[in-house]
């Protein structure tokens, strides 16, 4: 069953309650979240700052100032003031998103 109502409730509550610039939920426990890159994932290599087994989260997309968004990889480097998108589960998500 659908309920846009009520998704629409659940995606707003994100945006107002955190540090989230956007908020997609797929399935029950999956989301795509679009925050400002934490300290924790700048500086180094996303192959290498251990985002993925530390916080259980996939960064898949970046953008820095002045540029369009692009894919990360794993040579990504992530700096401070880059805006990121971070998928996996919603509980995983919404902890990265508050490190912002």
């Amino acid at each position: 069953m659908v309920l846009p109502e009520h998704e629409m409730g659940e995606r707003v509550a994100h945006l107002v309650t955190g540090r989230m610039l956007d908020f997609i939920e797929f399935d029950d426990d999956y989301a795509l979240v679009k925050t400002i890159a934490p300290r924790i994932a700048t500086g180094v290599p996303l192959g290498q700052s251990q985002v993925r087994s530390r916080y259980g989260v996939t960064v898949v997309g970046i953008k820095r100032p002045g540029e369009d968004f692009t894919y990360a990889t794993a040579d990504t480097v992530v700096q401070e003031g880059d805006v990121i998108v971070v998928t996996g589960k919603t509980d995983a998500v919404e902890t990265f998103a508050e490190l912002s």
